[in-house]
């Protein structure tokens, strides 16, 4: 295995000072992968350089995970401050966000998250692995009291000094219109899907101009994503054949050029692979996408949205499109301004 220097990947620093890796390695294996192949893979990623991880607590890994990091710190691999590690409080635990992240950081082994997410933002739960068609008859609406009900605990985290920096995730503009102001401590990043067939411009425009970091999920359209969120209806971003084409000119793969594309663009992109997580992060270091390249992935824009979120859904939403605000509303929102 090849290593790439960490000190030679790009930083990217955050609203707080903070200073993490221009990219990062995903956990989620996407229904496909066992949570042994997952830390795996996270394992040889420490060793080929990655410093940056993004966890939750859905994932349904995080202890096995935790056993990685533990052995790469009692080895001497690297040191707890060398590593950015980022989880999530899941839906189902808004009310208890301290329970929720003591538990990712005891199963983690890492004393503190350097990142904790909102990881969606409504309480809506859904058990691992349901069907698309699944519904919780609890499921409710975006409520901004709600949300800032859970800000608020992560911001007491904060204080404690479990929490370096605050995380949203999923968000729209309208929903964050409706919070920006009524922070104690700004968010320093918003995790949201971005990758060339969906770059959601207005949105990373929006949340740059706040001084709030993107970090780009499915940064290479997932491929691998689980059956129940693919339709027919979806396109596959690295058989798109200007972007095929601009990857033949450097000789890489198409996912190489995602991941080039969104760091130059300045997302943190967070890509998840068993096997070519080295490439990945070579990326980083290599040739980058010139201005003419640029400006032709720009136009390769095509509102292909490939988490839907179906799942989440409540009595009275008509459809996923709900979950987005896509007319500049929050659906059913019961205390908007």
């Amino acid at each position: 295995m090849g290593t790439v220097d960490p000190k030679k990947v790009p930083k990217v620093r955050l609203n707080t000072g903070m200073e993490i890796p221009c990219i990062g390695m995903g956990t989620f294996g996407s229904d496909r992968f066992s949570a042994e192949e997952v830390s795996g893979a996270v394992a040889g990623a420490i060793r080929c350089g990655y410093r940056m991880f993004d966890c939750a607590a859905c994932y349904g890994n995080e202890d096995q995970i935790g056993e990685v990091f533990r052995k790469a710190f009692d080895e001497g691999v690297v040191k707890r401050e060398d590593l950015i590690i980022m989880t999530k409080v899941w839906n189902d635990m808004h009310r208890d966000v301290a329970a929720a992240c003591k538990k990712s950081i005891a199963d983690l082994q890492c004393d503190y998250v350097d990142v904790y997410y909102i990881h969606w933002p409504f309480p809506n739960y859904h058990a691992p692995g349901c069907d698309v068609d699944s519904r919780n008859p609890d499921s409710k609406p975006f409520s901004v009291a709600e949300f800032m009900d859970t800000y608020r605990q992560i911001e007491e985290l904060v204080d404690q000094g479990l929490v370096k920096a605050i995380g949203i995730s999923n968000m729209t503009i309208p929903k964050l219109e409706q919070v920006i102001d009524k922070f104690r401590i700004k968010p320093a990043a918003c995790e949201i899907e971005l990758h060339p067939c969906f770059q959601q411009q207005e949105l990373f425009d929006w949340l740059n101009a706040h001084d709030i970091q993107p970090v780009g999920y499915m940064p290479i359209g997932s491929p691998k994503r689980p059956e129940r969120d693919i339709v027919a209806t979806d396109i596959a971003d690295m058989e798109v054949p200007e972007f095929r084409a601009i990857a033949e000119k450097h000789g890489v793969h198409p996912a190489i050029i995602a991941l080039k594309w969104a760091i130059r663009r300045g997302q943190i992109p967070i890509p998840f692979s068993i096997h070519n997580y080295e490439a990945n992060l070579e990326a980083t270091v290599t040739e980058p996408l010139t201005d003419e390249e640029m400006a032709t992935i720009a136009t390769l824009e095509k509102d292909n949205r490939l988490v839907k979120g179906q799942v989440f859904l409540w009595e009275g939403a008509t459809d996923w499109h709900d979950l987005w605000d896509e007319d500049g509303v929050i659906k059913d929102c019961p205390d908007a301004k």
